[in-house]
């Protein structure tokens, strides 16, 4: 196993990246030796001669001038570059990380993208049936059914839903949950984040009775009680959730829901309970915690989201603002 394939390793196994951005971080790596390398299987003490100063450098210029990909792009390059650099200091394979004193392109900033709370208020209100103890009854009176698929399909795309908006979950940390992560008795979720750091989020009494339905929905169609290990959601045939399944459950079920805009993804979703908590005057801090972000300067971003909509309101009722300031009629 050569220092790549370490590094990839540790930030898999180690630090608990999730799976597309370890994808990342290698093909940005892999990226890198193949241009400054110009080798697809380079040796580790090639590796670590050509991370310098000089040739990080020319690479960055090279990201943008030829390879022409944008500053949010290569500012990602040099993540995934500097990263490996921090290990190799860490295994004693270099002295300093060079990345450091490189300025990466200037990335604009943009405001989280955020649902409406009336808007998915009225989804959830729309779609209560499919979280019901009556469509459970439905489900249960004949699991091997024609229609079976798709009724547990239904349930199982609302609880997606709930889930990611109910606590601000992200994508990668809703199909690791096993169901041992939630306490039913204390009404709370578990949940083991990014850098492999565990923390406890809330779960209001609705949502734990939908996710209680919903394992009983599981059992029933695989005909066996379930370990506590076991994945919390599963697929109708029992395999755990993927991303591709989760992204799609997610646009199918926004995608014509009234009121719903913009993008239809598992983040937005995050970023719209984060920005209505932020709204209805939580803490930084609190939501700093429920997020798992491990710096407060990224949960900040959600102030300048609350920010835009006072101003929002404000140019809509403000009767000067009405008028644009001006005096008089």
């Amino acid at each position: 196993m050569n220092l790549i394939e370490k590094y990839i390793s540790y930030i898999r196994d180690i630090r608990r990246y999730s799976g597309r951005t370890v994808q990342l971080y290698e093909d940005a790596i892999r990226n890198f030796c193949k241009t400054v390398l110009e080798s697809d299987e380079p040796s580790d003490s090639d590796i670590v001669a050509s991370l310098n100063f000089s040739q990080i450098r020319s690479h960055m210029v090279c990201l943008m001038d030829e390879q022409h990909l944008v500053p949010k792009t290569v500012s990602l390059h040099m993540s995934a570059l500097s990263g490996l650099c921090r290990y190799l200091v860490k295994e004693g394979h270099m002295k300093s990380n060079p990345v450091r004193l490189i300025r990466k392109p200037k990335v604009e900033k943009r405001l989280p993208e955020y649902y409406r709370n009336d808007a998915l208020e009225e989804y959830f209100k729309y779609t209560a049936i499919y979280a019901s103890q009556e469509y459970l009854d439905a489900f249960l009176s004949d699991p091997k059914a024609d229609y079976s698929k798709d009724f547990y399909e239904r349930r199982l795309a609302r609880l997606i839903i709930s889930m990611l908006y109910g606590t601000g979950l992200r994508r990668s940390e809703l199909i690791a949950l096993k169901i041992e992560d939630v306490d039913f008795g204390r009404s709370k979720l578990k949940v083991v984040g990014k850098g492999n750091k565990m923390r406890e989020i809330p779960l209001v009494a609705s949502l734990c009775e939908e996710i209680l339905l919903y394992l009983k929905a599981v059992e029933a169609m695989a005909e066996t009680e379930r370990s506590l290990k076991e994945p919390l959601l599963v697929t109708y045939t029992g395999r755990p959730l993927y991303p591709t399944y989760v992204d799609r459950a997610v646009k199918k079920e926004l995608g014509g829901a009234k009121g719903i805009t913009g993008r239809k993804s598992p983040h937005v979703l995050r970023h719209s309970i984060a920005t209505e908590l932020m709204n209805e005057g939580t803490d930084l801090n609190s939501i700093k915690e429920m997020l798992g972000h491990s710096s407060l300067a990224t949960t900040q971003v959600y102030t300048h989201s609350s920010f835009a909509r006072l101003k929002n309101i404000y140019e809509q009722a403000h009767p000067r603002a009405k008028n644009g300031g001006k005096h008089g009629d």
